[in-house]
């Protein structure tokens, strides 16, 4: 029988020690370090996600219970509460920063191989979107939102080969979607779709400038005027498809042509109005794009409910981004085992099992795509010592009920 160490050990063996190490001197993650590397706090963090531990005690407890394993995750003792504590506080986030983006850059080449493409032409599609995280403000008192309330906002691009998440910032929750999004620089060619609370007209001439297309909803309040009609198909659901000038930016010429599309949606029995500096795709792929940025809300929902986002281990602001780093490391884990495996594992049902796999000895890739299947028998010798071993146990057994019963 082919020997393994736990699920655990073999999800970590995906990230280079030597890589890890590198990041770590970068940042001088272990400057004042006594003992307590950065490599056992990702072990910790990373398992409080996958693991679903609640709080540090839950983690540090967890990991202690599995002490005679640990040596497989490359962590000689199980760290302390006060430890973790101190190091979620003080070690640099960035390190787990960089990790994700490292590990994004694995992720994206095995999409590229296995992800099917849902839309035929080749540019890349991106969504844009950001996504509050209520926090305590008595607690998190560096969170400030509104008055009596807290909170951090979580900014997010995903790339739809495979869903992945390709960037991440934390901000204040008061900081505003454009904000952050203004500083995002794209490939020429891209596609990035966003919903209306990116409407700033500036912005969407610069992407236009740098060849990048976007697709976005146009406020129903927006001022244009209506340059050129397109044909539309008769008998669809394309309403119109028209090229406008939009009336804050119309003296920038030809570039601020852009192009309105309504259509009408039979499942909400309403009309949507879109708006694209893409004139050649089609009106129903651009419709198609729009629905297709729904991933992007899955995706943040599926990151509060499967991982440790919700409720953090840490108050300070470092321990917030070290958690929502980790956090995002933990899903790359997640979509890349799913990309990889030949079942058709939904994201939430992979997450819930594989937090019951976390520590069994077995291997990875046999399980991830064939799950219910019970594990390869033992090899003869070991089956006949688990049998020994067996028959011994209940001779002992017996042996003590006689004493017992001689003894009375």
């Amino acid at each position: 029988m082919k020997r393994v160490s736990s699920i655990f050990s073999q999800i970590l063996q995906s990230f280079s020690r030597l890589e890890f190490d590198a990041v770590v001197k970068e940042h001088k993650g272990e400057r004042h370090a006594r003992g307590f590397q950065c490599w056992t706090q990702f072990v910790s963090m990373l398992f409080c996600h996958l693991g679903h531990a609640r709080s540090l005690s839950e983690i540090t407890g967890g990991l202690a219970a599995c002490e005679g394993k640990l040596v497989h995750l490359g962590v000689k003792t199980p760290p302390k509460k006060s430890t973790l504590a101190y190091a979620n506080q003080h070690r640099p986030w960035e390190i787990y920063r960089d990790m994700f983006e490292k590990l994004y850059e694995r992720c994206a080449d095995e999409a590229m191989h296995r992800a099917k493409r849902k839309f035929r032409f080749r540019n890349k599609l991106l969504s844009l979107d950001a996504s509050i995280i209520p926090l305590c403000i008595k607690t998190f008192d560096w969170a400030k939102y509104r008055t009596g309330k807290g909170a951090a906002k979580l900014h997010m691009l995903l790339d739809h080969d495979g869903y992945l998440p390709k960037f991440a910032a934390l901000t204040e929750g008061k900081t505003g979607d454009i904000t952050v999004a203004r500083q995002l620089e794209f490939q020429k060619g891209t596609v990035v779709v966003f919903d209306k609370g990116y409407a700033d007209y500036d912005w969407w001439l610069r992407l236009t400038r740098q060849g990048v297309y976007f697709v976005t909803r146009l406020k129903d309040d927006a001022s244009y005027g209506v340059v050129r009609q397109r044909e539309v198909k008769a008998g669809g659901n394309i309403i119109r498809d028209e090229e406008i000038l939009l009336t804050k930016i119309q003296e920038e010429g030809p570039e601020a042509i852009m192009r309105r599309i309504e259509i009408w949606v039979e499942e909400k029995q309403k009309t949507m109005v879109f708006v694209t500096n893409n004139m050649k795709l089609a009106a129903s792929t651009i419709a198609a794009i729009y629905k297709d940025r729904w991933a992007i809300e899955a995706f943040f929902k599926a990151l509060k409910q499967s991982l440790r986002i919700k409720t953090f281990v840490g108050t300070s602001e470092n321990a917030v981004l070290i958690q929502i780093w980790t956090a995002l490391i933990a899903m790359l884990v997640v979509k890349f085992l799913q990309l990889k495996s030949t079942f058709g594992w939904s994201l939430s049902t992979l997450v819930a099992l594989l937090r019951q796999q976390l520590f069994v000895y077995r291997d990875l890739w046999n399980w991830i795509n064939q799950p219910f299947q019970a594990p390869p028998a033992l090899e003869d010798g070991a089956a006949e010592q688990l049998q020994l071993f067996a028959q011994g146990g209940r001779q002992l057994g017996q042996h003590k009920v006689a004493e017992a019963t001689a003894t009375s």
